[in-house]
């Protein structure tokens, strides 16, 4: 099969594919859209070709638009919206002590998912530390990388306040996990030089979409930057050969709402032209 289909009695000759190709291997002949020499070798299986199609006149071998939702219109924010939903979000650091089911919690990454990658690599695979004990313990090895930083870089331990997040910890206090039932973490090969702005991107996805589930989320960055540099913390995550931690979120039910959106600094914006 070849890499596109054309519905000749739907195209309407356009344009549109060619023109909205990131990597532009669609071109005209005999006025209805081709592949140009190389296009296999060079599709990323984007789908922008399937979807920008107003008259549903072309098809990948791997997706058809009747396999594609279309866009509501009715459902797209407007700027008043999206500057409200935008400025709703907030970074929760407390939770109710109540569990969050896996079709929540799955439903959630599966709306992360759709996050764009570089080239279409989609790198990012999921560990979810559902257990709220396990994700407990996993805070104790964050605890354990602290203390060995104060000991051992004590300037770049009191610069992070590592000091007082142990002395917390040992008076009951969470300021790794802040007691979240549940951690997300985004990982992928080290090596794969897409993926942490894919890990970022998608966590931002996640972190966006979970009030639409209920949820409340924080990134857990303490959390991540011990899965990175301590070894008996990447021994307890057991991640896959070759992978690394590009981001955590602590997951859960928020304990309060919040009722206003803060202030934040004015946009510091240069300008360039011509």
């Amino acid at each position: 099969m070849s890499l596109f289909t054309v519905d000749r009695n739907q195209c309407k000759q356009d344009s549109i594919c060619v023109a909205a190709c990131p990597m532009r291997i669609i071109e005209l002949k005999e006025e209805f859209p081709v592949p140009v020499a190389g296009a296999e070798e060079l599709c990323i299986n984007c789908g922008h070709c399937v979807a920008v199609c107003p008259h549903g006149a072309l098809s990948l071998k791997t997706m058809a638009p009747e396999q594609c939702p279309p866009v509501r219109k009715e459902w797209l924010f407007g700027p008043e919206q999206t500057e409200h939903f935008l400025r709703s979000r907030r970074s929760v650091r407390v939770y109710k002590d109540k569990p969050a089911d896996r079709e929540t919690l799955a439903k959630l990454i599966d709306m992360a998912r759709f996050a764009p990658s570089g080239h279409n690599a989609q790198p990012v695979q999921w560990l979810v530390i559902y257990d709220s004990k396990e994700v407990q313990k996993l805070a104790g090895a964050v605890i354990g990388w602290m203390r060995y930083m104060l000991n051992a870089q004590p300037d770049m331990a009191a610069t992070f306040h590592m000091d007082r997040v142990a002395d917390a910890w040992d008076s009951g206090i969470d300021g790794i996990c802040r007691n979240a039932p549940h951690i997300i973490i985004a990982h992928a090969p080290k090596d794969d030089r897409t993926a942490p702005t894919a890990c970022t991107i998608a966590l931002t996805y996640l972190e966006l979409a979970a009030p639409s589930l209920g949820l409340g989320a924080c990134w857990a960055g303490y959390f991540n930057v011990a899965a990175t540099l301590w070894p008996p913390m990447q021994k307890a995550l057991g991640l896959p050969a070759g992978h690394i931690s590009y981001g955590a979120m602590m997951v859960g039910y928020p304990k309060f709402q919040y009722h206003r959106m803060p202030l934040r600094n004015e946009a510091k914006i240069t300008w360039r032209e011509a």
